[in-house]
């Protein structure tokens, strides 16, 4: 019984050819990328090896010439559709065997290698030359230092995986310990500004209303910290069901309006007088609308005009978002719907807020079979009228299929 390493990425081959060689009693062992097979094979020391040239990192001829260097007793056997035979045996297969494979003759050939000299009709390589010796040197350190460059890399990629794993659930974790002791303090605030617990001065009631403003701009970053990472793990729950895209949006607007007039800002605003039937979570889609005003409202400047447009087909809506504020660059303009981005992260920055509305706006449109996009200074008409600053528009289909 022979040790065979088996270096494949695609399953159903690897499948094939274990059973094949274990019916015949050697033991198999697998690889599924030529820096994983190069590994096994130094440590297990097989008694051949097989070999696809189409492998991921390395390829097959850069794991030939290593393999040949390092384990130079140890036979190659390149099994390929894609390969070219004699780049294979010129760096260092022993033989060549073309997919797809023989069933019937594939045990007997690959055998045939493990003794003193190859099958007969075989194709094998020429005896080499001494150039060709340095050159075949040469291409192994340079598949060595490829090697190491490939660990390395996948190494970092790793180390990126875990961290981003241990960033989501440190903010769902932080979120969840958060939201569990505001429970109790909405629910004593709300007693205590009904006077529910005995009436209140004016200036009790006054220091009330400051703590239920406070307490709701912190329940709002919470719960938008519990949607980005739910979003991000594919944990959040969307709840479909048939409702009026024109009232939803409307809503939004109007409860959002007391704020910009307070801070000046102007709104335009085009809805539709008709209803827009349409499928899907209208929470959801009122909370998307709600983070784009916010987000308008952040950067428009001091009595600087926020439109809103609202337009619709039979199948998808469109809402439009605009300000006149500075806009955003070029290149910020996509990653702006990233989790926890913000052009200005400094602790010195003008606007608040988490960095992660526009990411929530993002997720809430893919649910519902859209999207959405960006641009600074576009000449599209909002309500009436261009605006200088950024213009968001969020497209959804109006009867999309349920996440």
């Amino acid at each position: 019984m022979a040790t065979i390493l088996h270096i494949e990425d695609d399953p159903q081959s690897r499948l094939l050819v274990r059973k094949l060689l274990q019916r015949a009693g050697h033991e198999v062992l697998e690889a599924v990328s030529g820096v994983e097979g190069i590994r096994i094979a130094t440590h297990a020391r097989p008694d051949l090896v097989l070999l696809d040239i189409n492998v991921p990192d390395l390829d097959g001829y850069e794991v030939a010439m290593l393999l040949r260097e390092r384990l130079a007793e140890v036979p190659i056997v390149a099994v390929t559709a894609e390969g070219d035979k004699a780049t294979a045996l010129g760096l260092g297969c022993r033989g060549f065997i073309a997919k797809p494979i023989e069933v019937r003759s594939f045990v007997k050939t690959v055998e045939s290698y493990l003794g003193s000299r190859p099958p007969e009709g075989a194709s094998t390589a020429s005896p080499e030359t001494s150039s060709e010796a340095l050159l075949r040197a040469q291409g192994a350190r340079v598949a060595a230092r490829l090697e190491a460059k490939v660990h390395e890399l996948s190494d970092a990629h790793e180390r990126l995986v875990e961290a981003d794993r241990l960033r989501r659930e440190f903010y769902r974790n932080v979120s969840h310990e958060l939201a569990t002791p505001l429970t109790p303090l909405v629910g004593y605030l709300g007693l205590l500004s009904r006077e529910e617990l005995g009436p209140l001065s004016e200036a009790q009631r006054k220091a009330v209303r400051s703590m239920d403003g406070a307490l709701g701009r912190l329940r709002h970053t919470i719960d938008n910290l519990l949607d980005v990472t739910q979003l991000e793990t594919g944990r959040l729950r969307f709840t479909f069901a048939p409702y009026d895209l024109r009232e939803v949006v409307l809503r939004a607007v109007e409860l959002r309006r007391p704020t910009l007039s307070a801070q000046g800002s102007p709104l335009l605003v085009t809805i539709p007088d008709a209803s827009l039937p349409a499928l899907g979570d209208a929470d959801r889609i009122g909370r998307a609308v709600d983070h784009l005003l916010d987000n308008a409202a952040k950067f428009a400047p001091t009595g600087g005009a926020i439109g809103v447009e609202l337009r619709f087909s039979a199948t998808h809506a469109e809402l439009l978002v605009a300000d006149e504020g500075a806009g955003v660059a070029p290149g910020w303009l996509a990653r702006i719907f990233e989790p926890f981005v913000q052009v200005d992260g400094s602790p010195t920055r003008r606007h608040g807020g988490a960095g992660v509305g526009l990411a929530v706006v993002r997720g809430v449109a893919e649910a519902h079979g859209g999207g959405v996009v960006a641009e600074t200074g576009s000449r599209m008409r909002v309500a009436g009228r261009t605006f200088p600053g950024l213009l968001v528009r969020l497209q959804i289909t109006r009867r999309p299929e349920e996440p």
